[in-house]
């Protein structure tokens, strides 16, 4: 029951954080409109419609996003690559789901990580360091770390997380052009262009935080489990996780927005485990060893 459970919560989550994303958009364009012509309605109506063609388009389109901003490319035919294509494929029909897109990205720093919003529009993508340094066991377990997540709706949540949260980068950079243009303003509209950029620099990244946040680190335990039961060899796993965390080198396509994705941290930040998208590596490997 778990498992299910856990796919329940990952839907309810995913529908919350774009509701908030709304209500976020909408508190900000009344904000605007009010402070510059002392008229809320006209901002909430203007926003309101943004909002929605915005989460429309990430709806739509967020998998592309994201494997966009990774810069991965995607393998067309089984003759590309026919051991990760037919690695994919078959743990795709262990865990009863539809083949994911496979992608590779060229970076020398062994990672991976998957992406869509349902098992039907999903995607799955390899760094070429996780294919050059690990072993085919750790790549197989790897690869069923990642079809777990896609079986488990992990991916629409952090897909959907990941696509609002650059949304909300933006927000706080077009706060810093008006901070840059409201002194130059004059008067009442410097004064009102000053406000705004500071509520805008100061809000947006803890709402991008709180998105963050709201993607449980329990969920990478759960895969890992999930994965090494596909696969059926959590030594492999718990090896492969090794390897990934023990390289010091980054992804270097990787990015804050998309770091929650990956397998494990592919920014190699030592943060606080209180901020860090992943939980502890050891912790994981401990798990694994004892199933």
């Amino acid at each position: 029951m778990l498992l299910y459970q856990q796919i329940e919560k990952n839907k309810r989550k995913s529908v919350l954080i774009v509701i908030f994303f709304i209500l976020f958009i909408l508190f900000l364009g009344s904000f605007l409109t009010y402070a510059l012509e002392g008229d809320w309605l006209t901002g909430a109506i203007i926003s309101s419609v943004v909002a929605l063609i915005y989460v429309a388009i990430v709806l739509s389109q967020s998998n592309r996003i994201v494997m966009s901003m990774n810069r991965a490319q995607e393998i067309k035919s089984k003759s590309d690559h026919p051991f990760l294509w037919n690695t994919v494929e078959g743990l795709s029909l262990a865990g009863r789901i539809p083949m994911p897109k496979v992608f590779l990205i060229h970076d020398p720093s062994p990672n991976a990580f998957a992406a869509g919003l349902n098992p039907e529009n999903a995607s799955v993508a390899v760094t070429t360091g996780l294919m050059d340094r690990l072993n085919r066991e750790e790549i197989e377990a790897v690869i069923a770390h990642e079809i777990a997540h896609v079986k488990n709706y992990d991916v629409r949540l952090a897909t959907i997380a990941v696509a609002l949260v650059s949304a909300i980068s933006l927000i706080s950079h077009f706060g810093s052009r008006l901070l840059f243009y409201g002194r130059r303003g004059r008067g009442n509209q410097q004064a009102a262009f000053l406000l705004i950029a500071f509520v805008l620099l100061l809000v947006a990244p803890f709402v991008a935080l709180f998105i963050q946040l709201a993607l449980s680190r329990n969920r990478e335990y759960l895969a890992d489990a999930d994965g090494a039961a596909l696969c059926r060899n959590p030594g492999a796993l718990a090896s492969a996780l090794k390897k990934i965390t023990s390289n010091p080198n980054p992804v270097e396509v990787a990015s804050d927005a998309t770091a929650s994705l990956y397998i494990a941290d592919p920014l190699k930040k030592k943060v606080s485990s209180w901020f860090s998208t992943h939980p502890p590596p050891d912790q994981r490997v401990e798990r694994l060893l004892r199933m």
